[in-house]
């Protein structure tokens, strides 16, 4: 039943009775089969390229978090030097590792 109406609305919509359409269908229908189109990508390509974007998106985010704590491990420092504070390396890795902490809180809740 549904088919037949597919028919009919298809005949009314391109001007031709039901049977020049259903004679145009069968004929379309038929080469469709015999030269079904070739894919340009097939799925085996296509999860390959998003396992190696992923592999490549976890190193580009263990850099950045690299970069990120080098950067506070700098700051820290310079601070410490630019006050004459005198600290010592394990006061500053406190410091070093309270920074980083932060940066990461803040950019996790600047997410939308």
């Amino acid at each position: 039943m549904a088919l037949d109406k597919a028919l009919r609305g298809l005949a009314e919509r391109n001007g031709m009775s039901v049977y020049a359409m259903l004679q145009r269908s069968v004929a379309t229908g038929v080469t469709a089969l015999a030269n079904p189109a070739t894919p340009d990508t097939t799925p085996q390509e296509i999860i390959a390229e998003l396992a190696s974007l992923s592999v490549a998106v976890v190193d580009l985010d263990r850099t950045l978090d690299r970069a990120l704590f080098t950067a506070c491990a700098a700051y820290c420092y310079a601070r410490s030097a630019a006050m004459n504070a005198h600290k010592t390396d394990e006061a500053i890795t406190v410091e070093i590792n309270a920074a980083y902490d932060r940066q990461r809180r803040l950019s996790r809740e600047a997410r939308p």
